[in-house]
């Protein structure tokens, strides 16, 4: 059964850890993730891209899979299944197909209008109970195409969307999507610690969870961010763990052809990779 990410967060926020959310692409993807939370008794937020969705043949049929998953693995850690980077059309959408949270990114419009659609989004969300996560100041990187270079967000403008009634807000901190260049400046912690001040209780977002240093990592969520998403280190881990595979001749041994064969390697490695980041955000046992 799918839940709201309103209660993990506000209990991570106070209990000062975070929950992990990890991007879905596939089955694998998705079995392996919901696996690791289970044997770890931690809370989890699968994250969906509009990207990922059309590519997994739409928001119903990832609803489907998932609610199927939990019931056949017996899943009973609490799972959100969460739209990443939505716009407005597509967080419809989603409410639509029983996401139970969805984030809508409206870092890209002028602070009015994301004040506007927000506010919208946040009255159908209150009515149905479900999550909603807005964001302020674009993450850099690439995320779906669009590329950012990883700004610091206006405290004031965090405190304008943070008070429409969202559960949780992503700003940018310095923070950006996939590999982190080699002149990265890093997080602006200065950044986060405003933010936190004028925002109080809501539970923060850090985008772009891959390769931000583990005490970096630990500092800000010292500073308030209670969801961390990860989603470019656990495609590296399965990328990596299949070409070893594939290089090693094994799809050429027997039946090492078959693709469940072909892709259990990957589906380890996303779980080494889910469980070496629950521990360092602290959420193993806090289900």
């Amino acid at each position: 059964m799918l839940v709201s990410a309103k209660e993990m967060l506000t209990k991570a926020k106070a209990g000062k850890y975070a929950v992990g959310q990890f991007n879905i692409n596939n089955l694998e993807w998705t079995k392996a993730i919901l696996q690791t939370a289970q044997e770890l008794n931690s809370p989890v937020i699968l994250g969906v891209s509009e990207g990922a969705g059309k590519y997994m043949c739409g928001y119903t049929t990832v609803v489907g899979m998932v609610n199927g998953m939990i019931n056949e693995l017996g899943i009973t850690v609490p799972v959100a299944l969460h739209l990443d980077h939505g716009s407005y059309e597509g967080a419809k959408k989603c409410i639509e197909a029983g996401f139970s949270s969805v984030m809508f990114d409206g870092s890209h419009y002028p602070i009015e209008e994301n004040i506007e659609k927000t506010k919208e989004l946040v009255a159908i969300c209150d009515e149905l109970g479900l999550s909603l996560e807005a964001e302020v100041g674009a993450i850099g990187g690439e995320e779906d195409g669009v590329v950012g270079t990883g700004e610091c967000a206006d405290p004031k403008e965090c405190k304008m969307i943070a008070d429409l009634g969202i559960t949780m807000l992503a700003a940018g901190i310095g923070n950006i999507h996939g590999k982190y260049p080699e002149n990265w400046a890093g997080l602006s912690f200065d950044t986060l610690d405003a933010i936190q001040q004028l925002t109080g209780d809501m539970p923060l977002v850090l985008h772009g969870g891959t390769g931000i240093p583990a005490d970096m990592i630990k500092k800000a969520i010292s500073l308030g961010v209670s969801k961390i998403n990860v989603n470019t280190e656990c495609q590296l881990a399965f990328a990596a763990a299949t070409r070893e595979y594939i290089e090693a001749g094994k799809d050429l041994q027997g039946k090492g052809f078959d693709p469940r064969k072909v892709l259990a390697p990957g589906v380890e490695a996303i779980k080494a990779t889910v469980k070496e980041k629950m521990e360092l955000f602290g959420s193993i046992g806090k289900a």
